[in-house]
């Protein structure tokens, strides 16, 4: 990976590309057909270009979704359980993470709809909880986090709480806006109320 990674080089393939016949041949490398996927204006493959700045600004990486990319080889992927999915459901029962540290592969289970009371607006939208475990298992004192596709904001929240310097940002305005309300909500303790700011004084 260039900037700072393991690799040298890397091979990246859309689903979509490689269902448009752009998909990789080399080395006798087969891939089956697959149907095309339902994609949202901002639900689309990031172009490769996207995954070179990614890995010039960045020391380490963690991609949610690695597994529709042709990433180089690691040892340390991630997969996330969802605990309340079951088999016959039409929610995959887990998701991958691609990650450029140099350790062994990780599971953590958790249930995808996280705690009653918090905000779900996002139908990609990640537990705090799986971010927290993250920071534990990856973050230090003195780390910067970067979110290129905040979302929920989950990762801005957990970083957050973990006292983590965070950075982010959000394609979407409507996402963006609600994040950013969960975030004051939860982290600031903050509510609009009949159009005024109310400001918890106290989070305890």
């Amino acid at each position: 990976m260039r900037g700072g990674g393991r690799f040298s080089r890397y091979q990246l393939k859309s689903i979509q590309e490689v269902e448009d016949g752009q998909g990789d041949t080399r080395e006798n490398l087969t891939i089956p057909n697959i149907p095309k996927l339902q994609k949202l204006d901002w639900d689309v493959a990031p172009p490769q270009e996207y995954f070179d700045e990614l890995m010039r600004i960045s020391k380490n990486q963690i991609i949610w979704g690695g597994n529709y990319f042709y990433l180089p080889p690691t040892r340390c992927f991630l997969v996330w359980r969802k605990l309340s999915i079951s088999e016959s459901f039409s929610m995959a029962m887990a998701e991958y993470a691609w990650t450029s540290f140099n350790g062994n592969a990780k599971v953590f289970e958790c249930a995808p709809q996280g705690k009653k009371m918090d905000m779900r607006f996002h139908p990609t939208q990640k537990p705090l909880e799986l971010y927290a475990w993250l920071y534990r298992m990856f973050a230090k004192a003195g780390d910067k986090v970067f979110d290129s596709m905040m979302g929920s904001q989950s990762s801005r929240i957990a970083a957050y709480h973990a006292g983590l310097d965070f950075y982010g940002c959000e394609i979407d305005k409507h996402y963006f806006d609600m994040g950013n309300k969960r975030f004051e909500k939860m982290c600031l303790g903050k509510e609009v109320v009949a159009g005024h700011d109310i400001v918890q004084q106290s989070l305890f």
